[in-house]
């Protein structure tokens, strides 16, 4: 199923949604500058340098770095991750360590995006639900619901896979707080979607609450069928997509509860 609009009127201009959406694809743009590809993504380097490393933020005071670059033989280079200061014999062929500082990168990784699938699919799900929950709770609350979102997501990550020197990339975590968000205030909505069924293409009026409620069990699904390896092969963190749902069921409430005088707290449409 692939959504296109939903059917909810807006009050007014989703400002917050467009500068998310812009700043998103501005960043990916700049990741790709100096290394990697427009539709592969940016290199590792650049990955492993502005994406937030779960072994950094469960471990405080140790640094992680790309030793080895790609190369022909290894398709990807390998990441260590040490207390304190690295020798240079240490940094091997990735060059001196010039990460931003670990609590930056918590911020820094909600913007960057692993290839252009990934981040068509996030400003997608973005543009779609994003302007309701912005026209619901305000826009600077919705500034501050979607970066909590975000960091509440990371945390659910870091608490299942402490250990991994894996970055992670990706608004997806605040985005699933906006959909959590988002079936709560709209339970009724409908989204207009393309579905592929094999050979046969057609476009659907779908509930918005089957539809983002499906989504969420194919994560919890996944998530709980990788635990093993919580980053799956493909490199989907499910349980940052879970931690960012379950925070906007659970917060769109308290967000949405101090609207101007003359419109209920929490309309549901």
């Amino acid at each position: 199923m692939f959504p296109l609009k939903d059917n909810i009127p807006l009050a007014r201009m989703p400002l917050v949604t467009i500068a998310l959406l812009a700043l998103n694809v501005l960043a990916y743009l700049l990741s790709i500058r100096h290394g990697g590809s427009f539709f592969g993504g940016p290199d590792e380097r650049v990955a492993v340098r502005y994406g937030a490393i779960p072994y950094e933020l469960s471990h405080p005071g140790s640094h992680c770095i790309l030793l080895a670059a790609p190369s022909a033989e290894a398709s990807a280079g390998s990441v260590a991750c040490l207390p304190g200061s690295l020798t240079p014999e240490q940094l091997g062929a990735a060059g001196p360590p010039s990460r931003p500082a670990t609590w930056a990168t918590v911020f820094t990784s909600m913007f960057m995006h692993g290839s252009f699938l990934h981040l068509f699919g996030n400003m997608l799900f973005l543009a779609i639900f994003g302007p309701t929950v912005e026209d619901t709770i305000g826009r600077a609350r919705f500034t501050s619901f979607y970066l909590l979102g975000g960091i509440v997501a990371l945390g659910a990550q870091v608490l299942i896979d402490p250990g991994s020197t894996v970055p992670t990339l990706g608004a997806s975590g605040a985005i699933a707080a906006v959909l959590g968000g988002y079936i709560l205030i709209c339970p009724r909505a409908r989204v207009l979607t393309l579905v592929f069924i094999i050979f046969f293409v057609t476009i659907v009026e779908v509930p918005a609450i089957a539809l983002l409620g499906f989504w969420f069990i194919v994560q919890l699904y996944l998530g709980l069928a990788g635990l093993a390896s919580p980053v799956s092969e493909a490199g989907i963190a499910y349980f940052a997509h879970i931690g960012g749902f379950v925070f906007g069921l659970l917060a769109i409430r308290a967000f949405a509860g101090r609207r101007r005088a003359g419109r209920p707290a929490l309309p549901v449409y």
